[in-house]
């Protein structure tokens, strides 16, 4: 459909992020399995959890919306949730692995704070508070985990990466 409103490009957006995220739910548990840090594993744990409650909080924007909640694929989800599967087939020491699924998950969580931010800021446009917090909620949990992988690389797993190659 193309777009011929504001609120028609707010709906394609949110079916989008909501493919996308239905997708990072199906790939969180190999990240999981992959990661040897338990901080990394604990951090996918959570996201996954709060990943679960963003979908929740997406059908309440469709029904914010009059619109039935249903995704529309998402090629730049994909090919970053392809990327980070790859790593797992390139035979990376385990603490080498662990820094990039990072830098991967990294990527996933800053192409959602871009397309929440861009949704956030339509609904501000229009008007629609309601719909604006509920994004904006979605939003501040993306940077969150953002923050906490950064925090888990430079204080962690980064440093056990270096350890190993010493």
């Amino acid at each position: 459909m193309a777009a011929k409103s504001m609120k028609d490009l707010l709906i394609e957006e949110l079916r989008d992020i909501y493919d996308a995220e239905k997708q990072a739910l199906k790939a969180y548990p190999k990240l999981m399995k992959a990661s040897s840090s338990d901080k990394l594993k604990q951090c996918f744990q959570t996201h996954r959890e709060q990943t679960e409650n963003q979908v929740e909080r997406l059908k309440q924007a469709f029904e914010l919306l009059d619109t039935r909640p249903r995704g529309k694929h998402c090629d730049a989800m994909e090919g970053l949730i392809s990327e980070a599967n790859d790593l797992l087939d390139e035979g990376l020491p385990p603490e080498l692995l662990d820094v990039a699924l990072i830098a991967h998950a990294q990527k996933m969580e800053h192409y959602e704070i871009a397309a929440y931010g861009s949704v956030h800021a339509y609904a501000e446009a229009m008007g629609n508070q309601d719909l604006a917090r509920l994004l904006e909620e979605t939003l501040n949990e993306e940077k969150e985990t953002d923050a906490l992988l950064n925090k888990i690389a430079i204080d962690d797993v980064n440093k056990k990466a270096l350890q190993q190659a010493a």
